[in-house]
């Protein structure tokens, strides 16, 4: 089975969590509240595990809030982010 690239809360909320490749070959974290909230990461370095990346994601989707569980799981698979736009 391939790795997922997008994740929707079991729970029944709006949230969605994924990732996608840039036109620049760079890989984007993207996470959309549903409702009125999207923000966009970029990770930082080429060389992205995209299975600990998944893994990562899986994880603070679950979460009740998504965003902070988010930057907590990537810290503890030392994957950085950047926030792309303001």
């Amino acid at each position: 089975m391939g790795i997922q690239t997008g994740f929707h809360a079991p729970n029944g909320g709006g949230d969605f969590l994924g990732y996608r490749k840039a036109r620049n070959g760079g890989t984007e974290v993207v996470y959309d509240d549903g409702v009125s909230r999207r923000i966009v990461w970029r990770v930082s370095g080429h060389a992205v595990n995209e299975a600990q990346l998944s893994d990562a994601l899986r994880q603070a989707v679950s979460a009740l809030k998504v965003v902070p569980a988010l930057i907590s799981e990537v810290g503890k698979r030392a994957i950085a982010l950047e926030r792309v736009g303001a």
